[in-house]
């Protein structure tokens, strides 16, 4: 684990957008290596609707400390406050904030990779697919000249199509762990302010695979045999996709057996050694 000597410094609730308290991130620099620092910018979860930056979710990211990345772990506003694309809107706002401030923080603007877990693999899908967009983007949250794509993705166990995840439970002989998605209460639902059945097209919108062409840059996708909230075959679907589109070297489909949604397996070390040698190759 990362202890305080292999971190040169930290900034902690920085603004990177004006539209709400909830647009903030800490930065977190590399003591060994020298900058401009690869960066790893980082996406909590917690179904949409909770879950913080430092909450805990971001230290297996910071072992990218000790390969000389530079971490920047961001909040988003969650379902409670704002809906669909507002979430994706912060992320890419504050992607473009770090390219306006690599100067300053000593980031690479060039090499950027998202890492995100459940709700954060969601949104760190959708930065990788979804750079060209326009309907997707909020250039009013700031730094509008700025880009907002990145150069790797990262994504454990996320949500990628929305109305099929209560049947794609059952084909894997698993009983759903949270009431189904279908539901009015269900985060997909409280996302987009309606239930996804209800609401086609917004769904269709709201699904990352809508947005895959062959612009995308390389994937990891990561998920458990055993997860009864966001189905594997989430995931397996998905880069199924993006072979198609970007090329099945550019595509890497774990599946870890026996795993449930964020089991501790994700994190071990020699899984965390996975994902940055990933990150490493492809930035």
């Amino acid at each position: 684990m990362v202890n305080p000597n292999q971190i040169k410094s930290t900034a902690q609730d920085i603004v990177y957008a004006d539209r709400s308290p909830a647009q903030k991130l800490d930065i977190y620099l590399p003591a060994a290596g020298n900058a401009p620092y690869r960066v790893i910018v980082h996406i909590h979860g917690g179904a949409f609707r909770s879950g913080d930056k430092a909450g805990g979710a971001h230290l297996p990211v910071l072992e990218g400390l000790k390969r000389g990345y530079a971490v920047v772990s961001i909040n988003y506003r969650l379902s409670g406050e704002a809906l669909f694309p507002a979430q994706i809107h912060d992320v890419k706002a504050a992607i473009r904030w770090i390219r306006a401030n690599a100067a300053q923080y000593g980031f690479d603007p060039q090499r950027i990779a998202t890492w995100g877990d459940s709700a954060g693999g969601y949104l760190s899908l959708f930065a990788g697919v979804s750079a060209r967009a326009r309907e997707l983007e909020d250039l009013s949250l700031g730094n509008p000249d700025q880009p907002c794509n990145v150069q790797a993705v990262v994504a454990w166990y996320p949500v990628t199509d929305f109305l099929k995840m209560d049947e794609q439970v059952s084909a894997y002989g698993l009983k759903p762990g949270d009431g189904l998605h279908a539901d009015a209460d269900s985060p997909e639902s409280l996302l987009l302010g309606a239930p996804i059945g209800s609401v086609p097209e917004l769904v269709k919108a709201a699904n990352p695979e809508t947005y895959i062409s062959p612009s995308a840059p390389p994937f990891l996708l990561q998920h458990g045999t055993k997860d009864n909230l966001v189905p594997t075959l989430q995931s397996i679907h998905f880069a199924e996709l993006l072979e198609m589109a970007i090329g099945r070297e550019m595509v890497l489909l774990d599946l870890l057996e026996g795993a449930r949604h964020a089991d501790p397996m994700f994190e071990t070390p020699a899984n965390v050694k996975r994902v940055l040698d990933f990150i490493d190759r492809h930035i």
